[in-house]
């Protein structure tokens, strides 16, 4: 993670992660990306699906949201833009994710990028950096970025503790 911390939180359960998900998803809009990283099974699909379903849950939907393992890419329609939910991990070159319609969709619609050290460098400058790391039965959420829009919208987060 090349970008400055903005916002470190401890979440002690899967509940508590969820919530900070869907506090932070409720602000996105077309051109936010958030580069989820972190080992195996720190939740960086459970934050993904349950921002996901949070925002699917604002217009009166529910839907499955499985994770993007082997189609790297689910796509979900939210009216005015869709969330992109791409999962890397398989990927065997980052120009892929061009053919995937990736790149595009970092400029019309909200991403979510699992495994973003794939896209080596066409990591997007403005997205958000957001760092899961397993402490026990806890996980550290390590939020980052260079750009100041994203400042603001972490500072709500703090009270998720």
């Amino acid at each position: 993670m090349t970008s400055h911390p903005a916002l470190r939180l401890t979440s002690l359960s899967p509940d508590t992660t969820a919530l900070i998900a869907r506090r932070l998803g409720g602000d996105l809009g077309p051109g936010d990306v958030i580069l989820l990283s972190g080992p195996v099974g720190a939740g960086k699909s459970h934050f993904a699906r349950a921002l996901i379903q949070s925002r699917l849950a604002m217009l009166g939907r529910h839907e499955d949201v499985p994770s993007p393992t082997y189609t790297l890419i689910q796509t979900y329609d939210l009216g005015r833009f869709e969330i992109y939910h791409a999962d890397l991990y398989r990927l065997g070159d980052a120009g892929e994710c061009d053919e995937l319609g990736l790149f595009e969709a970092f400029d019309s619609a909200v991403c979510l990028v699992e495994w973003p050290e794939r896209l080596g460098r066409f990591v997007p400058k403005d997205a958000l950096h957001l760092k899961l790391t397993p402490d026990g039965d806890s996980r550290v959420l390590t939020f980052a970025s260079t750009n100041p829009r994203w400042h603001a919208r972490l500072a709500g987060l703090e009270q998720t503790q």
